[in-house]
């Protein structure tokens, strides 16, 4: 009998941090974002950050108006959080970690 989705182990998450160069501001993000994501989903998370100076198309491609922004592209629904993440109830929020 095959087993329910709900029951199974919660999938990878994959992300994409766009960041602006080496700014602060961008290495703030990159810190939280790391910080946030080893507490809450060690081993099983994907982080591609992504300077929007080196490679604007992607950032053209995922329709980036503002950096720092972090993109959560699986498990859907597709979600997106703009800042250095400092707020990081928002973001475990926002991202459900909590019961993660």
């Amino acid at each position: 009998m095959p087993r329910s989705n709900a029951r199974r182990r919660p999938s990878k998450m994959v992300l994409r941090l766009y960041v602006a160069g080496t700014s602060e501001r961008s290495m703030r993000a990159i810190v939280n974002a790391r910080e946030l994501l080893d507490e809450h989903v060690a081993g099983r998370y994907t982080l591609e950050v992504i300077d929007l100076f080196q490679q604007p198309t992607l950032a053209r491609d995922d329709q980036i108006v503002a950096v720092p922004t972090l993109i959560k592209k699986l498990p859907e629904p597709l979600q997106r959080f703009i800042g250095d993440l400092s707020d990081k109830r928002v973001t475990i929020v926002g991202m459900d970690l909590r019961r993660r």
